[in-house]
Formats: C-alpha cells, sequence, structure tokens
C-alpha cells in the first residue's frame, strides 16, 4: 500500500504545523485534527492512509482513540504511528497493544519519521 494521505491527530498547534509541513514537502496530502474524539470520529470518512497520533491529549486521549480505531471493523487497517513525548519502555508496549504500529518520541526527528512511513 502507497501511503499519500496522512492524520495528524495532535492538541500542540506548533506540533501539527511541523508534521504538516514536514509531510507536505515530502509530497503527502495531509489532514490536521486536534483530539482523539476527532480522530475517531472522523477516521472513517477520511480513511487516510496513516494516522500519527499524540498521546497526551485532553479528553480521550491517544491510547483510548488507537484503540478504538483499530478494533473498527472500517478502520483497523490504518496503520497507526504514535508520535509521543513519553519516551518509557512501558508506553511504547502499551502503544502497541492498543494497536500501533510505530511509536516516535518527540521531538520529532524528521528523517527517523520518514524512514518509518518509508518502511510501512
Amino acid at each position: 500500500m502507497t501511503i499519500k494521505k496522512i492524520l495528524i491527530v495532535d492538541d500542540s498547534p506548533t506540533e501539527r504545523h511541523f508534521l504538516g509541513e514536514l509531510l507536505t514537502k515530502n509530497g503527502f496530502q495531509v489532514i490536521a485534527l486536534e483530539s482523539g474524539e476527532e480522530a475517531v470520529a472522523k477516521t472513517k470518512d477520511l480513511q487516510p492512509d496513516l494516522i500519527l497520533m499524540d498521546v497526551v491529549m485532553p479528553g480521550m486521549n491517544g491510547f483510548q482513540a488507537t484503540r478504538t480505531i483499530s478494533k473498527d471493523e472500517a478502520t483497523k487497517h490504518i496503520p497507526i504511528i504514535m508520535c509521543t513525548s513519553k519516551n518509557q519502555e512501558t508506553d511504547m508496549v502499551w502503544a502497541r497493544r492498543q494497536g500501533a504500529v510505530e511509536y516516535v518520541v518527540k521531538p520529532v526527528d524528521p528523517q527517523e519519521l520518514l524512514t518509518k512511513i518509508g518502511k510501512l
């Protein structure tokens, strides 16, 4: 599967802008959302090829949103990469148990992220 459309889910306007610029410059179509609830509500309609999901957000956190999206028949095929400042091994293990396929620690290294996207 070729990844063209990427959904960024992050409550930080700075992070959404940084990731959006990086991905747009590298030829991806980008859609940015501010919350886990918004991601769960819109992912079915948007059908992105990949989701970059923050963990720490008000309301529904990224782990909860990832679990919901990855268990839904209509969206479980969409890979999710967690992009978060949480850098503990337990967080990484928990993210994978919720359905994430990769984990990137903030501040995001642009080359590391692009390499991980390329491997998908």
